[in-house]
C-alpha cells in the first residue's frame, strides 16, 4: 500500500476524482447519508490516502485546521473501502492523520464527531469523549478529543 499526504492543491484531477468516487460510495450509497459530501472544506484540508497496487483509493482521512469544523484541528471522513476492512488499514489511516496534525502541523489538540459506534476504537488510539451522543444525518455521533502526548512525537 502506498500513502499519499497532500494538500488541496496538490490533488491531481485523477486523485480528487477517486477520493470523491469512494466518498460516495461509502457515505452516500453504502451508508445511505443523504447530505452533500462536498462541503467546501476540501479546499482547506490535507487529505490522507492509501492506495492499492493498482492505484485504487483504498482508505482516506481528510485533517482540517482549526476553525474550520471544530476549534482545534481535525480528523473527518474516515474510511476504507468495503473489500479492505478487517486488515487494520482503519487504524492505520487514522494514526496517519494524527501523526500529520501533531508532527507536520505542529498541532497540540484533535477534535473529531465519531460515529457513535466507533467510540471504542477511537477510545484505542487515545481520543476521550467530550459530548454525549447527537445525530449527525440521521447517525448517532459523539465529539472526542485527543490532545498531544510525549508519546505521539
Amino acid at each position: 500500500m502506498k500513502i499519499k499526504i497532500k494538500k488541496f492543491q496538490e490533488l491531481t484531477g485523477t486523485e480528487l476524482y477517486k477520493i470523491l468516487k469512494i466518498r460516495a460510495e461509502v457515505f452516500v450509497v453504502e451508508q445511505e447519508c443523504a447530505f452533500n459530501d462536498v462541503d467546501g472544506k476540501d479546499y482547506q484540508c490535507t487529505h490522507i490516502f492509501m492506495e492499492d497496487e493498482n492505484e485504487e483509493v483504498v482508505a482516506y482521512i481528510r485533517a482540517l485546521p482549526p476553525g474550520v469544523s471544530y476549534e482545534n484541528s481535525s480528523l473527518g471522513r474516515v474510511l476504507v473501502k468495503k473489500e479492505y476492512r478487517e486488515k487494520g488499514l482503519a487504524r492505520q489511516i487514522v494514526q496517519e492523520g494524527i501523526n500529520y496534525l501533531f508532527n507536520s502541523e505542529n498541532r497540540k489538540e484533535i477534535t473529531i464527531g465519531a460515529q457513535h459506534y466507533l467510540e471504542n476504537f477511537y477510545k484505542s488510539l487515545g481520543f476521550k469523549k467530550i459530548s454525549e451522543v447527537y445525530l449527525d444525518d440521521g447517525i448517532p455521533h459523539v465529539d472526542m478529543t485527543l490532545k498531544l502526548k510525549k508519546s505521539h512525537i
